[in-house]
């Protein structure tokens, strides 16, 4: 039997995310659906608007097998880096046998064909042409694939961007792509069987159409997290950095760390600071993911060290298995709030949530941490 993985942040979890749960558990039979799931930070460069462990709960309610949180330094990583860290996970635990995911043209096939060509030499030579004349790195990605094959329209729509990703990473593993049609217009809210979930971080009084009874059981009266809550801390935090620490940071390459630094030494707000940092060559997604790591001490060399372990936050009775054979993978599974094997990783991770404590809503201890477990009787949707 096989067992599937989703790659996600149920940021929060909605219809969409449960549509996918359910296709892979249709495919994985009696097999495992294994979450690799986002932690409090996520890769837009935000804290996440719910605590991991309420995510966590909401995901084994409507039918997830195991959510394993992805590591920090994964999590609020670029694209490129986010997929890869994530295939990374799921391989060297072993077991899986899918990785499953939405796109909107829902054709591997095409993405498999895309993501070698993005690989290739040709085309690292087309983009480092299109990059030194100052185009957004999105601009001229899309350009030297269009120019090697006519093919741009996959690195348009975000959830095939995140696929061709995926699909880059996945031929170095025993893992095999399988996409669900991502139809409707999910970018907002108009369809609620396939909402967008930054549509719902906007629209909270939105959620009861939106999501599953199990899921909105959990996550509606649950604290909610946001750099909003807190924003004298996290300009603290920046202001105080010093011209070392900025340069350390990972996405300030070419100069950006400087132009970062004085926007933030004289910014009042962080939106202030990205208004006045941002350009059409450095998207704000790439300096949002700067001020984060500035905000959480992160430094390049951090960033760029991959993960000594992975953290489970939840399990149903029907992932257990799994657990069982994950005592032998190379990569040790750690339940949350345990010690991991890597001391200096784990500062970086108590470090991470106790920044992350202070942005909730009301100011409140650090949260504690606990594998959540989903009794047997429990069954998806109630």
């Amino acid at each position: 039997m096989p067992n599937c993985a989703i790659i996600c942040e149920y940021n929060p979890l909605h219809n969409g995310h449960v549509r996918l749960i359910e296709a892979a558990q249709a495919l994985a039979g009696e097999g495992a659906v294994v979450c690799l799931m986002s932690g409090n930070f996520v890769q837009r460069g935000e804290p996440a608007l719910l605590h991991r462990l309420d995510r966590t709960s909401a995901a084994l309610a409507c039918g997830a097998s195991i959510v394993l949180e992805l590591p920090l330094t994964t999590a609020i990583a670029s694209a490129e880096a986010y997929a890869a860290g994530a295939v990374r996970v799921a391989s060297e635990l072993g077991g899986i046998d899918y990785l499953c995911y939405g796109s909107e043209s829902a054709d591997v096939q095409r993405q498999m064909s895309v993501a070698r060509t993005l690989k290739s030499q040709e085309f690292q030579a087309l983009l480092r042409e299109n990059l030194a004349q100052k185009l957004p790195f999105a601009v001229a990605r899309q350009a030297a694939l269009e120019t090697l094959t006519g093919e741009g329209g996959l690195l348009v729509s975000p959830n095939d961007i995140l696929a061709v990703e995926y699909c880059k990473a996945l031929p170095d593993t025993d893992i095999r792509p399988w996409t669900l049609h991502r139809a409707g217009a999910y970018h907002g809210g108009s369809d609620p069987a396939q909402p967008s979930a930054s549509w719902l971080r906007e629209h909270p009084g939105q959620w009861a159409a939106r999501m599953p009874a199990a899921a909105l059981a959990v996550q509606q009266n649950a604290p909610k997290y946001g750099f909003a809550f807190a924003e004298r801390a996290v300009l603290a935090r920046l202001r105080t950095l010093s011209d070392t620490g900025w340069e350390a940071l990972p996405y300030g390459g070419e100069g950006l760390w400087r132009r970062v630094m004085a926007a933030a030494r004289q910014g009042t707000s962080l939106e202030q600071i990205l208004r006045t940092a941002s350009t059409k060559r450095y998207p704000r997604a790439r300096l949002r993911r700067l001020l984060l790591c500035a905000y959480l001490g992160i430094t390049a060399e951090d960033l760029a060290r991959p993960a000594p372990y992975v953290r489970l936050l939840g399990f149903s009775p029907r992932g257990q298995q799994l657990l069982k054979r994950w005592r032998r993978a190379p990569l040790p599974v750690v339940h949350t709030g345990a010690p991991g094997p890597d001391a200096a990783y784990q500062a970086l991770e108590s470090r991470a949530d106790a920044l992350f404590a202070l942005l909730g809503e009301q100011i409140l201890p650090a949260r504690a941490q606990r594998v959540v477990r989903q009794p047997a009787q429990a069954q998806p949707g109630e």
